[in-house]
């Protein structure tokens, strides 16, 4: 398999300024000193990262190409032209979607949407899905959300019958060109907001929107949660606005407006206060889940839903959708974990790409996630059809760009985009081999970042300053803790017969602790070294500390 994971330590933060920070804002020092260690030295990036705040959300205007955009679809609202809506097939894609409509017709416009079939029109602008989307009426306006920014043919083919485009994206242009079109928002283009997704586009839009042109009523505070599924869903940078919408997304996701949203969390076991972990985990994969095996008008559907009877019903349908995609997963998992035991060594020790016949394309990409945070590899799963053209889907780690690999692979793949953590990939069976290669030589081993501290560090009253770092996602991910030399005060317990509970003591403190899957691993004697995560259990009103341990090694190791 790949190489060991190797356990570094991060250097400790400068004690002066930690215990500054500490009397300042009566926080753990635990935490200040995870800040420190995450680059917010200053003060002013130590507030903004700690106490995020809408306020501080920049002029949307500042987003290159908003203006014209914004133009453009209050001519659309004036003229009260036709309009409709073209979305990606996933959470990012139907999130903004929902956005957009909810926005558009605070303008008095009722746009169409379409969202494309993963099987039958694919990823992005078609010719074949822009006819589907008319329904036989050509709109005066497409707004194409999360896809459109290297459709260069599909922007001549509306452009040649009269019909305006808009396109709001984040994915990477290509160096061959990007569409011509009305307008086109991609922050990729412009020198800042590198990092937003759709959903944060769309917000910013609305955001100029309404600074243009006021709707009385209109909040799009109201939408927040709308933009938090977004951006935790599609694995984008929780860093600078991200990192506002995500948290106060969450606290709007609490206390939805949106009926649609409610009965999707009652299905999902969503409790309050949402976390990242819920979008990504819970409320993500059930959104995504119609995507993946037929066409994501469901999840749409539900997302804009206004009637809570309704909605628990399609809710519900969401839910089995999505227990028919684990079966489907955990198949490809199997063959595809195999796979990759089955590789030479010099083809799997940095980064992973593993295809076969008969995987549905639909759950490669969540498949890919579950391997590459498994092995912590950078990682493309690619389904092949009976043609011998596969499509894959890639997850990476922090500090590799799939974008950048995919560009030094042109010459032998058919095509491939997205950005730095999620990318498809298009590349003939034939050529698997010779992709893998040249992935893995692209690619570099990546450490695990511990923070050390002792099990009496490790109690209640840390989670409440610790809960300000939250919400955890990419490039803001959650703390990784390392404890060394823990005993165990108990014989381990065995639950559901694959994951044990166990109770650790370190210095006469005791703690308790799960390490989920872990019942066939081969552990050493103690004492230990761990490596474990923190977080709040709520269970039946009260409050728990729990310990979930992620790596065990022998004490000194």
């Amino acid at each position: 398999m790949p190489s060991k994971t190797k356990w570094i330590v991060e250097p400790e933060p400068d004690p002066d300024l930690v215990r500054e920070l500490v009397t300042e804002f009566g926080l753990s020092e635990i935490v200040v000193r995870l800040a420190i260690q995450r680059g917010f030295t200053e003060r002013e990036e130590f507030i903004n990262f700690l106490y995020p705040r809408l306020k501080d959300l920049s002029d949307p205007f500042n987003l290159h190409g908003i203006a014209a955009a914004v133009e453009r679809i209050l001519r659309a609202a004036d003229d009260n032209e036709s309009v409709v809506l073209f979305g990606d097939y996933d959470v990012d894609g139907v999130s903004s979607v929902a956005l957009l409509t909810k926005i558009l017709q605070g303008y008095g416009i009722e746009p169409r949407s379409f969202l494309p079939t993963r099987l039958k029109e694919g990823y992005g602008l078609s010719t074949d899905g822009l006819e589907k989307s008319f329904e036989g009426n050509p709109p005066d306006l497409v707004i194409a959300a999360d896809c459109g920014t290297n459709s260069r043919e599909e922007a001549t083919y509306l452009k040649e019958k009269g019909i305006d485009l808009i396109i709001l994206d984040h994915h990477e242009p290509s160096p061959e060109g990007v569409a011509e079109c009305d307008a086109l928002v991609n922050p990729k283009l412009g020198e800042d907001y590198h990092y937003l997704c759709t959903g944060g586009v769309v917000f910013k839009v609305g955001h100029a929107l309404l600074k243009t042109r006021p709707v009385p009523g209109m909040d799009l505070k109201e939408f927040l949660d709308f933009v938090a599924l977004a951006t935790i869903a599609d694995i984008v940078p929780l860093v600078e606005e991200n990192r506002i919408f995500a948290r106060k997304g969450l606290i709007q996701l609490d206390r939805t407006i949106h009926p649609g949203l409610a009965a999707l969390k009652d299905v999902a076991n969503v409790s309050i206060p949402a976390k990242s972990f819920d979008v990504s985990h819970k409320l993500g994969p059930r959104l995504n889940a119609s995507g993946r095996l037929d066409t994501a008008k469901a999840s749409l559907d539900l997302v804009l839903c206004e009637d809570p009877v309704i909605a628990k019903t399609l809710a519900e349908d969401l839910d089995l959708q999505n227990k028919e995609r684990q079966e489907l997963e955990f198949r490809t998992r199997e063959e595809a974990e195999q796979m990759i035991l089955d590789l030479p060594p010099d083809q799997r020790s940095y980064g992973i790409v593993v295809g076969s016949r008969g995987w549905h394309p639909g759950v490669v990409g969540i498949v890919a996630s579950r391997i590459s945070k498994f092995y912590h590899r950078p990682t493309f799963i690619i389904a092949i059809d009976d043609e011998g053209l596969g499509k894959g889907s890639g997850r990476s780690v922090p500090g590799i760009s799939l974008v950048d690999a995919l560009n030094d692979s042109r010459d032998i793949i058919e095509a491939g985009g997205g950005h730095e953590m999620a990318a498809g990939v298009t590349v003939m069976e034939d050529n698997i081999e010779a992709f893998r290669k040249r992935f893995d030589a692209k690619v570099k081993e990546q450490a695990t970042s511990d923070s050390l501290v002792s099990l009496a560090d490790v109690k209640m009253e840390l989670l409440d300053s610790y809960e300000l770092l939250h919400p955890f996602g990419a490039s803001n991910p959650q703390p990784l803790f390392m404890a060394k030399g823990v005993e165990m005060g108990a014989e381990p317990r065995i639950i559901k017969e694959k994951h044990m509970k166990f109770q650790f003591y370190q210095d006469g403190v005791l703690r308790d602790a799960i390490y989920f899957n872990s019942a066939d691993l081969d552990l050493p004697n103690p004492p230990w070294d761990i490596a474990f995560n923190i977080d709040r259990n709520e269970f039946r009103g009260l409050s728990q500390l729990s310990i979930t341990l992620q790596a065990v090694r022998k004490a000194g190791g």
